[in-house]
């Protein structure tokens, strides 16, 4: 694991004791550190083996503490927690920054940071898979992957590719990434923060952690990226923007539609930053295969393609998936984030005809009959499935792209994925 002298004798308060959250106790434990760590699943709270230096308590009394680390998935605009944590005077950070504490005492090593409303996943592993393809040391974690303490630290010159979400920045504070990268920004999250302007300040604050030299690479397809990519403009040729257009993706297989085409330019940005070379760079676009539940193919029957896009829960992550098929059935719905599709309005001239599932069905279905065929039913993935393969013809696309959350029916966007696949699978 990756772990910090910079611990030893100090004192955390650990909330959360899933994957991330039990990897940064273990790492905590095995750097010096004293834990007192507190989970409201009795479970996960049990899986923990006794330690002279680790308490298992409720966290009633912050005073003392260096530092309380929470999950990304604690709000910290409305938790009691993180505000108690505040009227102490302690910090609240995430494992990114334990990882960014700990970076002095590995090996010589760069790391580039990936954030973005969509297509951080993709390009995350994208630049994961080229350096790999060029015989890069590398890890990835952050939002994908296994939690970056847990893993084992690289030998020198490697890199490790971090995902990070909105709520994983603003749980860092000295993360100083060699290449930093923003892909996009639409309205998400709007919850955790005070309007669009606070979300897109939280994914500024990446730049605003590098150091003198280091490399920014900018997505200008919204204003918003466009507007803190004007802000960078003094760091001349320590930014590097993309704008996703002229780019030719015929050769790479994994890599359609103008979504991806966005991530391959941020990804070939990156690697070349970091010196890969060119052959190296093609090699690894045209071997990347799809990530799970990202415009994945999961099957071809009788000339119709099945593509699980489940981890498209916007309009604004399904809109491109839309535009990379020529005639698509599409599956769309969920627990809804807005009440619009508005995103998707300029490919519904790709639509053969629209299932809607979930929650949002009955809106999404009137949104959506005036301007394509809307297949009214149980509002079941399963039966969108059976009757959008029973209305293709051979070079259609069968499209999972819920432009939703999928809370409303299923525990995450993977088990929806899942579920999909088990439904193609179960075809005649």
């Amino acid at each position: 694991m990756i772990v910090s002298r910079d611990w030893a004798g100090k004192r955390y308060a650990v909330l959360g004791l899933a994957r991330s959250g039990a990897a940064t106790v273990s790492a905590l434990l095995a750097g010096g550190a004293s834990v007192v760590a507190w989970d409201s699943d009795p479970a996960k709270r049990e899986a923990f083996a006794a330690h002279d230096r680790l308490s298992i308590a409720p966290l009633d009394d912050l005073s003392g503490f260096d530092a309380l680390v929470v999950s990304p998935g604690v709000p910290l605009n409305t938790h009691p927690l993180a505000a108690a944590a505040r009227a102490a005077g302690v910090p609240v950070i995430g494992d990114i920054e334990l990882f960014a504490q700990a970076r002095r005492n590995l090996p010589p090593h760069k790391v580039v940071g990936i954030t973005g409303t969509n297509g951080k996943s993709t390009t995350t592993a994208l630049v994961h898979h080229i350096l790999k393809t060029a015989g890069v040391p590398t890890l990835m974690g952050g939002n994908i992957g296994l939690p970056i303490l847990g893993q084992a630290p690289l030998p020198e010159g490697g890199v490790y590719v971090l995902e990070l979400s909105s709520y994983q920045i603003d749980l860092t504070q000295s993360l100083d990434c060699d290449v930093a990268v923003l892909l996009n920004i639409t309205p998400d999250h709007l919850d955790r923060y005070d309007g669009f302007a606070g979300y897109a300040a939280s994914k500024a604050r990446l730049f605003a952690m590098q150091s003198a030299g280091h490399v920014a690479v900018v997505g200008t397809g919204d204003e918003a990226s466009a507007h803190i990519a004007q802000g960078l403009a003094g760091r001349t040729d320590d930014l590097v923007t993309i704008a996703a257009s002229g780019i030719d993706q015929s050769r790479w297989p994994a890599l359609q539609g103008p979504h991806n085409a966005q991530n391959a330019q941020a990804a070939i940005a990156v690697v070349r930053a970091l010196g890969i070379a060119e052959d190296a760079i093609e090699a690894g676009l045209a071997s990347y295969a799809s990530l799970p539940h990202r415009m994945q193919h999961v099957a071809t029957r009788n000339g119709v393609a099945f593509v699980n896009d489940s981890k498209a829960t916007n309009p604004e992550s399904t809109a491109p998936a839309l535009a990379a098929f020529p005639r698509v059935h599409w599956i769309v719905g969920g627990k809804r984030k807005g009440d619009d599709l508005d995103a998707c309005a300029a490919h519904l001239t790709h639509v053969v005809a629209a299932y809607t599932i979930g929650e949002a069905a009955p809106l999404f279905f009137d949104l959506l009959k005036d301007k394509v065929p809307v297949v009214d039913q149980s509002g079941t993935l399963e039966a969108a499935v059976a009757r959008a393969a029973a209305a293709a013809q051979p070079g259609d696309t069968v499209l999972l792209s819920p432009a939703c959350a999928s809370f409303d029916q299923f525990r995450d966007y993977e088990a929806r994925g899942d579920a999909f696949r088990a439904a193609v699978e179960a075809l005649a």
